[in-house]
């Protein structure tokens, strides 16, 4: 009897080792850009090196500051109408400062959906976007305590008949979602990633931050709740293209 509870006991646990291995793997096919900030690379492939405008990457890290920001251009992947906007941070300061920790902007035309930092309510994160388009509070959003804690921030762009269905998460957490604008696309050869500034025209545009970033992804599709808590930094198994490619070839003869 015990040998066969040892058994089904070690059956559950290979189950459940090999659920979270699919859960890391959520949508991955719709990743469609990814920093680890080990250098300028996107691990995918589908955007331009990061171009720093002041900014700094140091210790795996990218690091914005009032007047200091970076983006990457030159996107070469499918289109993106449906969206979820994932990033881990950890502000450096609590002030009002507009700014994002990651924005998916139009080069061409002003048309952006962006994790702004209290643009509308202190110390707290909202769904950024053109002319407040696809912006309004959360229900259930918080206010951050000045703590310095690295928080895991995701905002989805769900088409709900041909309506932007815009949910809120911290930390895995639902912050609730509304229903609100049109739906947009951003194509190849016409999008921009930012980080530090709201959004910009050029090298121009309004927003600051001052904070730490750890990790980005853009996905184009809408990650589930169950999906975003699937999700952990660093996690993934999509072939990294920067530094790590390295190890991950030699992880993968093992």
């Amino acid at each position: 009897m015990r040998i066969k509870v040892y058994y089904v006991c070690a059956i559950l646990l290979m189950l459940s080792m090999t659920m979270s291995v699919f859960a890391q793997d959520a949508q991955e096919e719709h990743l469609v850009g990814w920093w680890l900030f080990d250098n300028e690379k996107d691990e995918i492939g589908n955007w331009e090196d990061i171009t720093l405008h002041g900014a700094k990457i140091t210790g795996g890290q990218l690091v914005v500051e009032t007047g200091k920001w970076a983006h990457a251009l030159d996107y070469t992947g499918p289109d993106i109408t449906e969206l979820s906007l994932v990033t881990w941070v950890s502000l450096d300061d609590y002030a009002k400062t507009n700014g994002s920790a990651l924005t998916l902007d139009k080069e061409t035309a002003d048309q952006f959906c962006a994790i702004v930092w209290a643009e509308r309510v202190d110390k707290q994160w909202m769904p950024g976007s053109s002319h407040f388009r696809r912006t309004a509070d959360f229900p259930d959003a918080v206010t951050e305590k000045p703590t310095g804690e690295m928080v895991y921030l995701v905002i989805t762009y769900e088409d709900v008949k041909n309506k932007y269905r815009i949910t809120g998460y911290r930390n895995g957490e639902s912050l609730g979602s509304f229903d609100m604008g049109d739906l947009r696309t951003w194509p190849a050869g016409d999008a921009e990633a930012i980080w530090g500034k709201r959004h910009v025209n050029g090298l121009a545009g309004p927003g600051e931050l001052n904070a730490h970033i750890e990790e980005s992804r853009i996905y184009n599709v809408a990650l589930t709740h169950d999906e975003v808590k699937s999700l952990e930094i660093g996690t993934l198994s999509v072939e990294p293209q920067g530094k790590l490619a390295t190890t991950w070839a030699a992880l993968k003869k093992k």
